[in-house]
């Protein structure tokens, strides 16, 4: 049986990203990072896109860097945060394909077989209904498409959740898939060739409240249905901190990153499904 506890409220995702578009880019490194290293990946794939949509685009750091890589192709940027895409515009140059598109991954307004990539970076983790979203992706992807997303793995945070338990008895961060589930839900959606992989990241911060800045300042804060109620006290803050800070013997606040990695194809009608994994090197930063 789901666990109502994490169900995630859509309404109060999408306010916390429209609130947190002016901070983002400021402490989204880990997300430009992984971005880099998706965007690196397309000099290995001969693709030549008449269309594409990155889903939740934020303030469009992707976009920008497909339409540099792909300069004559149709960019689509799409979030469900409006705040996200006025940002996004900013940064638009005069001549650019750009596109912007406020709506939910979860019901893409867009044609069926209109798309020939989807790109997705750290959005997935957001979306209560994964087998949906995926089946609106292959809907809309035109045979042959492409699929290319990033997403959060279960040992993500697993400090402050663990620093958390012992507080109280609340849900304080998110549930997160792991990369067998990440592999089967592309497999048992209907695409074929997945890959699935993973990087393991790890930041330092000063202090806890530093960490709990920065995911508020990436509209990454809790939304789950069994959340606290009200606000934190100095002394629940205090204890969280001890808690935190006993876990290192050196008494450095340190949080995991595991990101997991998708990558594939939308059936031409002649290419037989075949499932793997593979596991990159952690990396450390």
């Amino acid at each position: 049986m789901p666990d109502n506890r994490y169900q995630l409220q859509r309404q109060r995702v999408r306010a916390n990203f429209g609130r947190a578009a002016g901070s983002y880019d400021a402490v989204a490194q880990l997300q430009r990072e992984v971005a880099d290293r998706m965007l690196e990946q397309f000099q290995y794939e001969r693709i030549t896109p008449q269309r594409i949509v990155d889903v939740g685009a934020g303030t469009g750091y992707c976009t920008r860097g497909l339409e540099a890589r792909f300069k004559k192709s149709e960019i689509i940027a799409l979030d469900l945060a409006e705040g996200m895409l006025q940002q996004a515009r900013r940064e638009k140059k005069w001549l650019s394909k750009q596109r912007f598109l406020c709506a939910d991954a979860q019901q893409l307004p867009l044609a069926n077989e209109s798309v020939d990539l989807i790109f997705s970076n750290f959005t997935l983790q957001w979306c209560q209904d994964l087998q949906g979203v995926l089946d609106e992706f292959r809907r809309v992807l035109r045979p042959g498409g492409l699929l290319t997303f990033s997403t959060l793995g279960v040992d993500t945070l697993h400090e402050l959740r663990e620093s958390w338990s012992k507080v109280d008895d609340k849900v304080h961060v998110n549930q997160f898939m792991d990369l067998q589930q990440a592999g089967d839900l592309l497999y048992q959606q209907g695409f074929i060739e997945p890959v699935t992989s993973v990087d393991r990241f790890t930041l330092t911060y000063p202090d806890v409240m530093a960490l709990m800045r920065d995911l508020k300042g990436l509209g990454a804060t809790n939304v789950n249905a069994g959340r606290r109620s009200g606000l934190m006290g100095r002394a629940v803050l205090q204890q969280l901190e001890q808690n935190y800070l006993a876990r290192d013997p050196q008494g450095r606040v340190e949080a995991s990153w595991e990101v997991v990695y998708g990558h594939a194809w939308k059936s031409d009608g002649f290419s037989e499904p075949q499932a793997f994994s593979l596991s990159l090197k952690d990396f450390n930063t």
